[in-house]
């Protein structure tokens, strides 16, 4: 079942070895693994944006409040044991 957020601040991502690229602010789709967020978009109409962040990453800018998780679709606690 997709999971579904806001981007509500400065969120990045980095291809390969290039510059950070920020992901618009707006909805996204999220797909959580343990070890990684796959975050999709609308870049432009009808081209979609699409990339993978380590896990790490995006619960910090969820803790930041960067990222907000719409209210029913919170993560299953499938995140890493600290």
């Amino acid at each position: 079942m997709p999971q579904f957020a806001m981007i509500t601040g400065e969120v990045t991502y980095t291809p390969g070895d290039g510059a950070p690229i920020e992901i618009p602010r707006g909805r996204v789709e999220v797909a959580l693994a343990p070890d990684s967020a796959t975050l999709s978009w609308e870049a432009a109409k009808g081209i979609a944006g699409l990339t993978a962040i380590p896990r790490t990453q995006f619960d910090d800018y969820v803790k930041d409040g960067k990222i907000t998780l719409e209210p029913d679709s919170q993560p299953a606690s499938d995140s890493p044991s600290a």
